[in-house]
């Protein structure tokens, strides 16, 4: 009877074992999307709606930059209470091929939780930047997010500039004369 205890004991963890991953959070991450930079500015953020309590997320936005470009990304989530919203854990930087370039940092959690990252220097490349969190509720949540690239002007850019105010101070020059 002792054997057939354990074993009925054995059978009842092993079924409880496998209904359990149905009771831990779901990944709710979207496909990676591209943030269409236009004049250096993009926009990107993403709505849930449904009971997703607890759910987590790691949301993947898509772009291109030139040799030397600098980016800003500021990203915004807004929750009526504490226990309301959406818990950004992180907004990072990557390559294309999944190195981390840069991390950004909280500056406000109080209602309204407020990211930034800053990064100079990059390399021409295809980055993506991943916002990655949890569901605090059931209700509606939402992040918002800009993107900012400045690029580093060419050395070309550079010459035909000099040249011109070569050219500029030639004709200046020359009327004085």
């Amino acid at each position: 009877m002792t054997n057939t205890k354990k074993f009925v004991a054995s059978l009842t963890l092993a079924c409880a074992a496998l209904v359990a991953p149905g009771v831990h959070a779901a990944d709710i991450s979207n496909p990676a999307s591209t943030i269409e930079l236009t004049e250096g500015a993009g926009f990107f953020g993403r709505l849930f709606t449904g009971n997703a309590a607890g759910d987590t997320f790691a949301d993947h936005y898509t772009f291109s930059v030139g040799a030397g470009s600098s980016i800003v990304a500021d990203l915004f989530s807004y929750s009526g209470s504490p226990t309301d919203g959406v818990d950004i854990t992180g907004i990072d930087l990557y390559t294309a091929s999944g190195t981390l370039v840069g991390t950004g940092t909280a500056i406000g959690s109080d209602g309204i939780e407020q990211w930034q990252l800053t990064t100079s220097g990059l390399a021409a490349d295809n980055y993506y930047v991943q916002v990655s969190g949890s569901l605090k509720s059931g209700t509606p949540a939402v992040y918002s997010a800009s993107l900012a690239v400045t690029p580093v002007p060419e050395p070309a850019t550079y010459a035909m500039m000099l040249g011109g105010l070569a050219l500029v101070g030639a004709l200046a020059r020359r009327r004085k004369q």
